[in-house]
């Protein structure tokens, strides 16, 4: 007898669903301190180190300094995702953070010292991330796995703006040092709350001859781990249907990146008065309403069928900006272009469907890592062609690329026909 409460492709699942879910609620709550942690960190980081150099370039590395060791981490590390037990490595990764907080809270690095740090410590990061990624759909089944992905992306755009509000907040009242102390107690804190709230299981590939030889052909564990995950990303790649759904989670929304990545030019030039971060404000709230809206009130078989055309909403609205749009307007046209982000979630379900189950961490990492990578190249382009085209028309060029990488992969955004 089939379990009718359970949300299936033809029954959403509801708010109540996914945090009726114990294990849910722990993961989405030390999500939320992760990502608030991460975001005082950095600007902790960053004002210290302009404070001891007075130096703009060293500051500006200071914020961004993880962000390329996350992707070399994803290239070459991502295989202990399933090497390893999911809780283990989710609680070790913030205990390593709790302890480098508390070393630069000490104030005895040398600023390129603590960068060093920093980035030593973020090549780890894409490994609990996957980790975390992976362990969602063991945790959440049907279609309560699609909502709460969408639950954790709003959960991160939400906590990052909490994080600016608080960090802000901190280093007026107790400085850098004092904001990095605190830091350190949010990665203890979630450290804790998953050490507790979570069950322990094995890894999905365990380092065992018996467990070893159990493994499926191609996706079973052998080597190093470096060498296990160049070869596993090499295999996932090479999958024609995996390959497929990686480039369509990549391509068409970090090509809109471009488009944010000139929002700090686009309005110098509309003069006095306009703020970036209206524009910014205003795509951060078109994602989370998308995700929102159409993570809990379409169903999913819905959701799937308006998948091409939500990736198609991300880069048409961003055409009119070669009108040269005002604030306001311009804020509106984000607003509803990052609305389209909501497409991803209905690759969600086929995208777990389709990557084996013995490599699920490594595949969802490997998700994050491309998807960084993507929307740092856009956002480096368009910067680039911004200093031979006005912003306004290199966003609306940001926009077609979008469009034509939907067009492109229009047979992969599309759902296949289900047979009866």
């Amino acid at each position: 007898m089939s379990d009718t409460s359970t949300p299936t492709l033809d029954r959403s699942a509801t708010f109540g669903d996914v945090f009726a879910v114990a294990e849910f609620r722990v993961i989405f709550g030390s999500f939320g301190i992760f990502m608030i942690g991460e975001t005082v960190k950095m600007l902790a980081l960053s004002v210290l180190v302009y404070e001891r150099t007075g130096s703009g370039l060293l500051a500006a590395l200071a914020y961004v300094t993880g962000f390329l060791p996350h992707a070399l981490g994803g290239v070459f590390l991502l295989a202990w995702a399933d090497r390893m037990p999911a809780r283990a490595l989710i609680v070790g990764y913030d205990l390593l953070r709790l302890v480098m907080v508390a070393v630069l809270a000490t104030g005895m690095l040398s600023p390129p010292v603590m960068l060093t740090l920093v980035a030593v410590v973020a090549l780890f990061g894409p490994v609990s991330s996957a980790a975390r990624s992976a362990l969602l759909p063991e945790v959440l089944h049907g279609d309560a796995y699609v909502l709460g992905r969408s639950l954790l992306s709003v959960a991160a755009g939400g906590t990052q703006v909490a994080g600016f509000a608080v960090g802000g907040l901190l280093l007026g009242l107790v400085g850098p040092y004092g904001a990095l102390w605190l830091t350190a107690l949010t990665c203890g804190l979630s450290a804790l709350l998953v050490r507790l709230g979570l069950a322990a299981r094995p890894a999905r590939i365990r380092r065992t001859p018996e467990a070893d030889r159990a493994a499926e052909g191609k996706w079973r564990g052998r080597g190093g781990a470096v060498r296990e995950t160049l070869r596993v990303n090499r295999e996932l790649l090479a999958d024609r249907r995996i390959r497929g759904l990686l480039l369509a989670q990549w391509l068409p929304g970090s090509l809109l990146v471009g488009a944010e990545g000139v929002a700090v030019p686009y309005a110098a030039d509309l003069g006095p008065g306009a703020s970036a971060g209206v524009l910014l404000m205003a795509g951060a709230g078109g994602m989370l309403v998308g995700d929102l809206l159409v993570g809990r009130f379409v169903s999913p078989a819905g959701r799937e069928r308006l998948t091409p055309w939500l990736s198609l909403l991300l880069g048409v609205p961003m055409l009119v900006f070669v009108a040269r749009p005002g604030l306001v307007p311009a804020a509106a046209l984000f607003a509803v272009a990052t609305a389209g982000f909501a497409y991803q979630l209905g690759l969600a379900r086929r995208f777990l469907e389709a990557v084996p189950e013995l490599r699920r961490g490594q595949a969802f990492g490997l998700v994050n890592t491309g998807m960084m990578a993507m929307q740092g190249l856009a956002a480096a382009g368009a910067g680039g062609l911004s200093e031979l085209l006005a912003p306004g028309i290199v966003m609306a060029v940001a926009g077609a690329a979008s469009i034509a990488a939907t067009l492109t992969l229009w047979p992969v955004l599309k759902p296949a026909a289900r047979q009866c």
